[in-house]
């Protein structure tokens, strides 16, 4: 096996994370090497016009997405099932290649509400500690809103975030959102304009009393430099913002919002094509020496390090930590450990509006994150105790782009095939507009993440295994959340109404998308016997590996959970500039 050169920090993944921890370090003067087990993608050429307007490439090749073959996870519902390898994109959407998630999300960029920060403690004095159900470990972050703050606002300066600021300074600022926490300042640029859709979704809400705004969005509404002098375009509306990376420099991602600034520097390297198998540790299992990794031509290589930074999809670096002993893995039947604990995703749920011809949707021309909400339903704006669940949601216009392939939708009743859904199509499909209603998914003490006993990867590593189910908890918020947006859209007098919502006893279904917005298994807390990370990302148990992302959220929340995870990575990187290289050691004493 061949060793390399030792480095400061070793970086597993160039998504979003990994392409600030790497842009942090290096300010910091660090020799930074990043692995990532994909190609090199650039807009040129890789996103090009007009190869990357491609259907089939795109959303049913998945050729911006994780392949499946070589690494996988496999899911189940409960602890008495085998689960089975998830071979087929459905329910989620991991990246690969430089960029990873970032390159082919919509662009919604939230923060998350300075309740959620504080959801377990919350729910008590708000309701009791009865009202929270036995089998769901709900717990607060280590973080506040206010601790965020300036890294929400940082990262959204990055990406040139478009939106409308509600509170700034405290004060209150018309047509943005009432319930936010504080702002420094507003977003870097304004809102995007509306489509149809959501020119009658702020008449729909407001009518029902609701506060809409519009949806942040890392979907340029004009031209912008960021702070570190890339160059950002205005969205065109092509319609292909989710499953693809965007032609037109207009979506924020890594490869256009700091890998300009980092390829140029001489104490940054990127590997492609490198497969990371394990982080190596010492004879105390107490401190990382580096990873191990494949090279892209199936060579074993040794990367030593002083510092290693999981900074791959949420899944992965839980997977990667299991893998490389890191930590006590959780059992659910004791309740103890910590890695794989709090698995928890995000509960999605759609309404779909058709009206007659007169109507024109128009839902080809489409922005990944534009469009209209409102928290009126989220945070604590909503009675919890009265709708008889722990969470909350949003209800959102979004028209991301539709096309023949991907976004065909037709009234229910309609047959599969045939000229019944032919005749469907053609009055339909100009014509209709769709509501998302997304809410918050709480962690069970049966819902987490372990090694799977049966099945191996590509590599000889035993897979990834989740068990994850809905919870009646979720159900209930989901028939709450579609039955106040079906009752908000009446008054806009559609043709028909078709509402999905989750079922009592529903199951979790891996082959229909719902979201990418996998969260925890590796989680920050303030006790090391029920987190897996302390405040500041860094392992409890290996004070040298530090792992950003989603895997860090205790739970979910209504949102999506992009503009947390930068938020918390350029959070974690102070930490490391600041306090953890003048004095390597625990940043929290356990």
């Amino acid at each position: 096996m061949a060793t390399k050169q030792k480095v400061d920090a070793v970086i597993v993944g160039m998504g979003w994370t990994g392409a600030i921890m790497a842009k942090e370090l290096t300010d910091a003067g660090l020799n930074v090497v990043v692995l990532e087990r994909g190609p090199d993608r650039s807009t040129q050429p890789d996103f090009a016009y007009p190869r990357v307007v491609d259907e089939l490439e795109g959303s049913v090749h998945r050729k911006f997405l994780q392949g499946l073959a070589q690494e996988t996870v496999t899911i189940r519902h409960s602890a008495d099932q085998v689960a089975a390898p998830y071979r087929q994109i459905g329910s989620f959407k991991p990246g690969t290649g430089v960029g990873g998630a970032g390159t082919h999300w919509s662009g919604c960029h939230f923060r998350a509400l300075p309740e959620d920060f504080s959801l377990r403690s919350n729910v008590v004095q708000r309701y009791g500690r009865n009202f929270i159900p036995e089998e769901m470990t709900i717990q607060d972050f280590p973080v506040t809103y206010e601790d965020l703050e300036p890294h929400f606002d940082h990262f959204e300066y990055v990406c040139g975030t478009s939106g409308r600021g509600g509170v700034i300074k405290g004060t209150r600022q018309e047509g943005g959102n009432p319930f936010e926490g504080s702002r420094s300042r507003d977003f870097p640029l304004g809102p995007n304009p509306d489509y149809l859709g959501a020119e009658l979704f702020y008449k729909a809400a407001g009518e029902a009393g609701y506060h809409p705004f519009p949806i942040p969005a890392s979907n340029a509404s004009g031209p912008y430099v960021n702070p570190y002098g890339c160059q950002i375009g205005k969205c065109n509306f092509c319609g292909f913002c989710s499953d693809y990376g965007c032609l037109n420099y207009s979506k924020a991602s890594p490869n256009i919002c700091i890998l300009p600034v980092l390829r140029q520097r001489k104490n940054f390297e990127l590997r492609t094509h490198a497969q990371v198998l394990r982080v190596n540790l010492d004879d105390t299992k107490t401190r990382a020496t580096g990873v191990t990794y494949l090279d892209g031509e199936g060579r074993e290589v040794e990367q030593p390090a002083d510092i290693v930074l999981l900074c791959a999809f949420q899944l992965y670096n839980v997977h990667l930590m299991l893998l490389s002993g890191i930590g006590t893995p959780y059992d659910p039947v004791s309740n103890t450990g910590t890695v794989g604990r709090n698995y928890s995703y995000q509960n999605l749920n759609r309404v779909v509006l058709f009206f007659d011809e007169e109507v024109q949707a128009n839902p080809f021309i489409g922005i990944g994150g534009g469009g209209v909400t409102f928290d009126d339903l989220n945070g604590n704006q909503l009675d919890n105790g009265k709708a008889g669940f722990v969470g909350g949601g949003i209800i959102w216009a979004r028209q991301p782009g539709a096309g023949p392939i991907r976004g065909i939708n037709v009234p229910k009743g309609t047959p599969g095939w045939g000229s019944d859904w032919k005749k469907a199509v053609k009055e339909s499909f100009r014509h209709n507009f769709y509501y998302e209603v997304q809410g918050a998914c709480m962690s069970y003490r049966q819902h987490y993440l372990d090694l799977d006993p049966t099945y191996k990867d590509g590599f000889g590593r035993p897979l990834l295994r989740m068990t994850f189910n809905w919870h009646p908890n979720e159900v209930k918020a989901a028939q709450f959340l579609v039955g106040k947006a079906v009752d908000m859209c009446k008054t806009l007098n559609p043709k028909t109404i078709s509402a999905e919502s989750k079922e009592p006893g529903a199951k979790y279904n891996t082959t229909q998308y719902q979201s990418t917005h996998t969260c925890g298994g590796a989680i920050m807390g303030a006790d090391p016997k029920t987190s897996a990370l302390n405040r500041y990302l860094q392992s409890w148990d290996v004070h040298n590996v530090f792992a950003p992302g989603a895997n860090a959220f205790p739970q979910n929340n209504g949102y999506n959970p992009t503009g947390m995870v930068g938020a918390l990575a350029y959070w974690s990187a102070k930490a490391i500039r600041e306090q953890y290289v003048k004095n390597p050691g625990p940043l929290v004493q356990a």
